[in-house]
């Protein structure tokens, strides 16, 4: 479980104070996968950033399993919106770099093939970042990320550069991987729909600063024909309501 308490973030510079994040109070149960969703500018990366360990200068208190976040003990795969691949680096190179710093390996095996594959990448392995296109790049951050087997899953609106075709193969290959690993998993988003989807939980954030409105239960996980049910509907409106208000 991923505990949190109190937290807050200020940004400085130009001689003021910005608060990004306002006692951000939640707790993250193992094995769920929690969408958030609010306005844009409201914290919501920020806040991944604390999770992965990349942003330390906080107040309040985060912890994993009852332990202060340890990257180097934590197996946490971190997607973010601008990729973060290493330009230098092949494909092969940044999809294999997560699991090659944690594990020492490098080669290929059957699983390792398979998110290549489903990706559509495993015939881009020798090109480098500039070479591709945004959607490409994006599917190389992806991989990395799936490749790594993490216990934690980060996820800074990983698909949205994608058409939409690909994009709702990229969620079904997410789920897929989630169901056959339980993946705890902190989903950013600013799609309703993609909220309702993927979420066993959604997370409501105000406009900044960032604070937590409501968690809420998703009772259109896992349903088949989603955008049919009155379920769907009903959580639709009611989340689109409580953004319009902010």
């Amino acid at each position: 479980m991923i505990e949190i308490k109190d937290l807050s973030v200020k940004y400085r510079g130009n001689n003021k104070e910005t608060l990004a994040l306002d006692k951000l109070n939640i707790n993250i149960n193992s094995g769920d996968i929690y969408t958030f969703i609010g306005p844009s500018g409201c914290g919501k990366s920020t806040f991944l950033y604390v999770l992965s360990g990349i942003l330390r200068d906080y107040t309040g208190s985060v912890s994993i399993d009852g332990r202060a976040i340890n990257t180097k003990a934590e197996r946490i795969g971190l997607i973010l919106q601008n990729y973060g691949l290493l330009p230098w680096k092949t494909v092969y190179q940044n999809a294999m770099l997560g699991v090659k710093i944690k594990d020492g390996i490098q080669e290929l095996d059957d699983y390792r093939r398979y998110i290549l594959n489903q990706l559509g990448i495993d015939n881009l392995l020798d090109r480098f970042p500039k070479e591709l296109s945004g959607g490409q790049q994006q599917r190389v951050a992806i991989a990395r990320a799936f490749i790594l087997k993490p216990d934690l899953l980060l996820m800074d609106e990983p698909f949205s550069a994608l058409d939409a075709i690909t994009r709702e193969e990229m969620q079904e290959l997410f789920l897929d991987i989630w169901k056959q690993y339980s993946v705890t998993t902190v989903f950013i988003t600013h799609s309703v729909d993609e909220a309702l989807y993927l979420g066993s939980k959604i997370v409501v954030f105000s406009p900044a600063p960032g604070r937590i409105l409501e968690v809420l239960d998703n009772p259109c996980f896992k349903l088949d024909n989603l955008r049919s049910r009155d379920e769907y509907y009903e959580m639709s409106m009611k989340l689109r309501k409580m953004l319009s208000k902010e």
